[in-house]
């Protein structure tokens, strides 16, 4: 399978925002779903945002309200737009599918630093 490219990490002060991008061939109608996870220092990698062919979206409690995921399959792209963010955001965030995820198959991730 052609990887998924993340981007759009970096650093922020606390309350700032920041919008990652995920592009790759497995982001559009044909997926079932696509997620977004994310790995803090010393943490197992956990699941953030989840959205589905169909538009549904699932999110960890820890950003209800403050993140939001979207789609834009014209452009292979998903997107985690990421409001009030708070130092406990800090971490390396990778986008995969179930089908990836089956093949234990990640990209590099963008990392996203928030400062208090």
């Amino acid at each position: 399978q052609a990887p998924l490219v993340e981007s759009g990490g970096g650093l922020v002060q606390a309350g700032g925002s920041l919008r990652l991008s995920c592009v790759g061939s497995e982001i559009n109608f044909r997926l079932k779903s696509a997620t977004w996870y994310r790995q803090a220092p010393g943490k197992q990698r956990e699941p953030v945002a989840t959205i589905a062919s169909g538009g549904a979206k699932d999110y960890t409690d820890a950003v209800k309200g403050r993140f939001t995921i979207s789609r834009n399959s014209a452009s292979r792209t998903l997107y985690l737009q990421m409001n009030n963010l708070k130092p406990e955001d800090t971490a390396v965030y990778f986008c995969n599918t179930p089908i990836r995820i089956h093949k234990n198959k990640w990209g590099q991730g963008t990392e996203v630093t928030v400062s208090s």
